[in-house]
């Protein structure tokens, strides 16, 4: 896969940005949304493809993405089709942190040291080129104003939005009503955004926490919700701005 356009982690990312405080919105759903949105990108590269409500790796060629390439890997790795729900709920070992510190590689954001209650240090993100956030947020808004069927990449990025709970943060108070309708009906635009949109929804609702059909309760759960973020390893543990 080649570089010459950001990948749908990393545009999700951008948009969860906040430009004033350089904090992210709803950062617990977001690292299931990146998830999520990792799938999205590996169907579009045609690496995997939805099965019902499962996943199932098509081609496991490397896409030339590490952090795509080591979920394809993960995926090929199951051997048969993982549903939705409980690859999003599966454990994520600082996966937003991943991704901005690769989004401060190429240099479209860049990190702010800072500390909070004046001891713990704390590391914020701004954006270093807000053209490039204006351009994703553009996107969306030509598909709520429109009404025009969006490509996939925009109806996906919609539906993710949705399902972390970006609306309010991109369509905030009663002004923003109509718009938050539209962005979650563009969830019907893309099949594979859709499946994944709706796994989000429904690790945050505890869905993945049911035992599958003809399984016991005590046959080994999954984890369900995000693994938080792992401070760095410094003389004082550092805090990441949410």
């Amino acid at each position: 896969m080649g570089r010459s356009r950001r990948t749908l982690p990393e545009e999700l990312l951008l948009l969860a940005l906040d430009p004033a405080t350089g904090t992210t919105a709803q950062p617990q759903s977001l690292d299931l949304g990146l998830a999520g949105a990792q799938l999205v990108e590996l169907a579009l590269a045609g690496r995997i493809a939805p099965d019902g409500d499962r996943i199932a790796v098509v081609m496991p060629r490397p896409t030339g993405d590490p952090t795509l390439d080591s979920a394809l890997e993960l995926l090929r790795r199951r051997g048969s089709p993982v549903r939705a729900v409980h690859w999003i709920g599966g454990p994520r070992l600082g996966l937003r942190q991943i991704y901005l510190s690769h989004l401060e590689r190429c240099g479209m954001v860049h990190a702010v040291e800072g500390q909070m209650c004046g001891v713990l240090p704390t590391t914020r993100y701004q954006a270093t080129d807000t053209a490039i956030s204006r351009d994703i947020r553009a996107r969306l808004d030509s598909a709520i104003r429109t009404g025009v069927p969006p490509d996939p990449r925009t109806a996906a990025l919609a539906a993710l939005a949705h399902a972390v709970g970006l609306g309010k943060h991109l369509y905030p108070g009663n002004e923003g009503r109509s718009s938050r309708s539209r962005l979650r009906d563009l969830i019907r635009h893309d099949p594979m955004g859709g499946l994944v949109a709706h796994a989000v929804m429904d690790v945050q609702n505890g869905a993945a926490a049911q035992p599958r059909r003809g399984q016991s309760a005590a046959g080994g759960a999954r984890q369900t919700g995000p693994v938080p973020m792992q401070p760095r390893r410094t003389g004082m543990a550092r805090v990441a701005a949410h």
